[in-house]
Order: C-alpha cells, then sequence, then structure tokens
C-alpha cells in the first residue's frame, strides 16, 4: 500500500471549525459573524439559567436554524478533573438531557468547562473521565490550553486539543502559517497530512475587550477559500471516524466504504472518493 491520509469532504487537505463557551448572549453576534463569513462554529451550553445568557429563541434562529452545533459544557459549569466520578458523571448527563429535551435533538459533543481535565482531584483520573464520557455517548470533548499549532487531528477525541485560543498573541501567525501550507501541494509524498485549525474561546470576551473587530478580522482571513472545509467540531468528528472505518484488502488495493458518507483519500498524491456503499480498485 503506498502512503494515504485522509483528505476532507471535495478532496480539501484543510478544515476550519470554532468551539466556544457558556452561551452568553454575545453568542447571538458570534454566531451571526460566522454566518455571515461561512465559517461554521460550535456553541458549548450549561444549564444554567441567567438573563445574561442566550435565550433558547435565540439559539435556534441563529444557531441551529443556521448550520452550527450545541454542545454539553456542564450541567453548572464544573470540573470533571476536581470533582469525583459520580459528580461528574451527573454534570454530564444532566447537561446533555437538559439540552436534548430543550431542543429536540441528538447532542454527542462536549468541552470540557472550567479547568476541565488540566487539574486532576478527588480520586479523578483521565482514564476514569474518558470511559464515563464513551459510556455516556459522548463522542469527543475539547479541552483547552496549549498550543496546538502542528494543526494535527485530534489522537484522542477525548482530549481534543484546539489550535489556539483568540486572545492567544500569536494567533495571527498561526492563522498566516494554516493559509500558506497546502497539504495537497506537498511535493513529499509522506509529508501530506491533513490540518485542522480549531480556534475557541469566550464570545463575551469580545464585547469586554471592545475589540469585535478583531473577529471579523480573523474571519475575513479565513473565509472563502477553495482549500478550507468548514465544519462543526461533531462534523469533523464523524467524518474522521467514518473515514476510519473504511475496510481494506489485505494488499491495501480494494478500499470499501461501508458508512454514509463519502470520504476523500490521498494515495501517494492522488485523490481519490469512495462514496457510500461503494469498493475501489486502486490501480498500481
Amino acid at each position: 500500500m503506498k502512503y494515504q491520509n485522509i483528505r476532507f469532504p471535495g478532496g480539501k487537505a484543510k478544515a476550519l471549525t470554532f468551539s466556544y463557551d457558556d452561551g452568553h448572549r454575545t453568542d447571538v453576534r458570534m454566531a451571526k459573524t460566522l454566518t455571515k463569513y461561512g465559517i461554521k462554529g460550535t456553541f458549548n451550553f450549561t444549564n444554567i439559567q441567567d438573563e445574561k445568557l442566550i435565550t433558547k429563541d435565540e439559539v435556534k434562529e441563529f444557531i441551529i436554524s443556521k448550520g452550527h452545533e450545541i454542545a454539553v459544557h456542564g450541567a453548572q459549569h464544573r470540573a470533571q478533573g476536581i470533582h469525583r466520578p459520580i459528580e461528574g458523571i451527573k454534570e454530564v448527563i444532566d447537561c446533555r438531557r437538559y439540552l436534548e429535551e430543550e431542543y429536540g435533538m441528538i447532542i454527542r459533543g462536549m468541552a470540557y468547562p472550567n479547568s476541565g481535565i488540566r487539574c486532576l482531584a478527588n480520586g479523578a483520573t483521565y482514564e476514569n473521565i474518558k470511559s464515563y464520557l464513551t459510556d455516556l455517548d459522548v463522542a469527543y470533548a475539547r479541552s483547552a490550553g496549549d498550543d496546538n499549532d502542528s494543526f494535527s487531528l485530534p489522537l484522542d477525541w477525548h482530549n481534543w486539543m484546539p489550535t489556539a485560543h483568540h486572545k492567544n498573541p500569536k494567533l495571527m501567525e498561526y492563522i498566516d502559517k494554516f493559509l500558506s501550507n497546502d497539504p495537497n501541494e506537498n511535493s513529499r509524498i509522506v509529508a501530506r497530512f491533513p490540518m485542522l485549525f480549531n480556534m475557541y474561546g469566550h464570545s463575551f470576551e469580545f464585547e469586554n475587550d471592545n475589540n469585535w473587530e478583531l473577529l471579523e478580522e480573523i474571519c475575513e482571513k479565513l473565509a472563502n477559500r477553495d482549500d478550507i472545509w468548514y465544519a462543526t467540531n461533531i462534523e469533523i468528528y464523524e467524518y474522521v471516524e467514518a473515514y476510519n472505518s473504511l475496510r481494506y484488502s489485505a494488499h491495501g488495493d480494494i478500499i470499501y466504504n461501508p458508512t454514509l458518507f463519502e470520504i476523500w483519500i490521498d494515495i501517494s498524491g492522488q485523490i481519490y472518493s469512495v462514496k457510500p456503499g461503494e469498493t475501489l480498485k486502486i490501480e498500481e
């Protein structure tokens, strides 16, 4: 088998997603801006009720109906890493059930609240947290902290490290690096890895810092690119997992796609697509 790498829908080598937490009313402006530029985001909500938070009708009008994702952020915004497992489980399942009942949809995404899994205490371990998130059918959990300017895909979906917070002083440098590289143009076959840019933060930070123009600048730089797939967090997860579900012959030259997705593949510099239910023969 030759060198192979995932390609996103349309054969694109790069994907972009945003992930924003806490559900403040400023999410309305955030969602409107992303929609204007054709960028997709994931908005992570708690069960907390407060006049400062986005309303159910606003979520439906400006987020869900525009193709953005809503995801779990803990019922009371309590970090999984500093609570006993039973309390961590309750935080997740109560939030998931609340959001699903509120919006009538299946919700499988999550962003860790507060310190998340960066600080562990009271008998909590990452292995245990990952185990109960899996049992609760949480497909992924976005973390926070260190930069991921390698733009690599998550190796562990329950510790999904984003690229950078929007307040990161190196953000524009990372964006330029992301935009200037095209894995499909890399002549080194062994190095044609996909690239994923995941920016995170809180929409109220733009309000507090009085710099909504920063969001506009970021979106203007990243929008309307033919080589980027614009997707929510769950869309990226589902597509990558579908790619990982492809079946191969022992020699590797026959590929079967058992999923409902059309899957795109780079095989030693040649782009192929495999439609749902299709078996593809790769000619040597």
